[in-house]
């Protein structure tokens, strides 16, 4: 492996915030982890690998423009989309590999072609922005190629980060759902992706699905004069990536089950069905790449039943890098969740204002969903309860953004009790911006 200077690499550090104190027959543990990577710079050396001076990590960029026949209505949406991709071209750093793809029901190679990436500097960036003018609306919808040839073009070039980001204005109605979960779950691991639908005519859940998947983000843009500046943002974020593929390593001794993990800030994000084994008793979960950032996780974790005044290791996190050749790069910071049976209720019986807290947030994200896929069906009483909920959770656990999202849908009477009426007109974008951030959580204040 190669050397690399620390300063331009994230240190890495895990705290975990619980009550380790379980009843008399107790068996479940919850704990928050905190993961937080800090002091790499705003540019840094990626794990495993080593560059000159003043050049980041070796990463990637495919950026997928939909170039679909309703790209065309009104034809400024098409206009705003090559500014958009232009805009995000311009913020890739010197070096960065990457390549532009047009997306209809198949997928196209705009620039560089060839089957390659190409390597931003001066010239490339310019010809890059060119070969947009060529680019126009005509044709169906297939995302699932359009991530196949995203992954082709990514894993064509030896780079350490490999990053998409994905523009659709319409449904995928060129190809089944199975194409696209199986085009997604053939890129999972392999690179991750930032979803965005502009407008109001795609579907929320394919769009949250594919960034899900691919451990990206999603968003709405609703008015296409906002692309520019969501796609530089974008860019700037996937620029300060700096550690690859890093996985949440959770070991638990003998008689000990992982009940769930998932993440719970910035956004919601389960993760126990991503699970791959390490060995004994011991789990990866992926958390994608990294900047300086810091993320939350919930971990709950069932133990075997023990007596008053006995105490264990429930679990052990730790934070691994896995390697080409099958090993793994340990980045050295570990958190330990325990369990300890006291007969004090008053121990074992307070709940940690941390997990607390997130499974508050957890709960709001659900109920939006709920909520909006009942008003959907027409079950409005289903759906007024729901979002009701919604209102009161995110009033409690301050909120603001999303409280903010949930009155264009719902008049709120006492956000205390969760007391609202359905608003009987919505905007189709205020509701597709409430079910696209339904999932995006406000940190506890520790």
């Amino acid at each position: 492996m190669a050397n690399f200077s620390k300063s331009n690499v994230p240190q890495f550090s895990v705290d975990v915030y619980q009550n380790e104190f379980l009843p008399e027959g107790g068996r479940e543990v919850n704990a928050i982890v905190t993961v937080t990577a800090t002091g790499g710079g705003t540019v840094g050396t990626a794990v495993g690998a080593s560059y000159a001076p003043g050049q980041g990590p070796s990463a990637g960029v495919a950026i997928m423009v939909d170039c679909s026949g309703s790209m065309d209505y009104p034809p400024t949406k098409m206009r705003n989309a090559r500014d958009a991709t232009a805009a995000a071209i311009d913020t890739l750093r010197d070096g960065t590999h990457f390549a532009v793809i047009g997306g209809t029901h198949v997928a196209k190679e705009v620039y560089p072609g060839g089957g390659r990436l190409a390597v931003a500097d001066r010239t490339s960036r310019e010809q890059a922005k060119q070969a947009l003018r060529r680019l126009s609306a005509g044709g169906g919808t297939a995302i699932g190629t359009w991530l196949r040839l995203a992954d082709r073009l990514l894993s064509s070039a030896d780079i350490t980060i490999r990053h998409g980001i994905l523009l659709t204005d319409g449904r995928n109605e060129h190809e089944s759902p199975e194409d696209l979960r199986a085009a997604l779950d053939s890129c999972a691991g392999r690179f991750t992706c930032d979803a965005r639908g502009v407008g109001t005519d795609w579907e929320v859940k394919e769009v949250t699905g594919i960034a899900s998947a691919l451990l990206g983000t999603a968003d709405i843009v609703a008015d296409p004069t906002g692309l520019a500046a969501d796609f530089t943002q974008m860019m700037e974020t996937a620029m300060g990536k700096e550690v690859a593929d890093v996985a949440l390593r959770l070991w638990t001794p003998v008689g000990t089950t992982i009940k769930f993990v998932k993440q719970v800030a910035p956004t919601v994000e389960a993760l126990t069905d991503r699970r791959t084994e390490a060995g004994p008793r011991a789990g990866d979960y992926p958390t994608g790449s990294w900047g300086d950032e810091s993320r939350d996780y919930h971990v709950c974790v069932e133990v075997p039943t023990a007596g008053l005044g006995r105490e264990m290791l429930a679990a052990r996190v730790s934070l691994v890098v896995p390697q080409p050749d099958s090993s793994v790069q340990n980045l050295g910071a570990q958190g330990l969740i325990r369990a300890v049976w006291t007969d004090d209720m008053v121990a074992s019986t307070s709940i940690n204002p941390q997990v607390a807290h997130y499974t508050g947030q957890a709960e709001l994200a659900q109920a939006i969903q709920q909520g909006l896929d009942l008003r959907k069906a027409g079950d409005m009483d289903g759906a007024t309860a729901k979002l009701g909920r919604a209102v009161q959770l995110a009033s409690a656990s301050g909120n603001a953004d999303t409280a903010k999202l949930l009155a264009k849908v719902v008049d709120v009477v006492d956000a205390t009790t969760g007391t609202v009426r359905l608003k009987a007109k919505v905007e189709e974008a205020d509701e597709m911006t409430l079910e696209t951030r339904s999932t995006k959580t406000v940190r506890v204040k520790k």
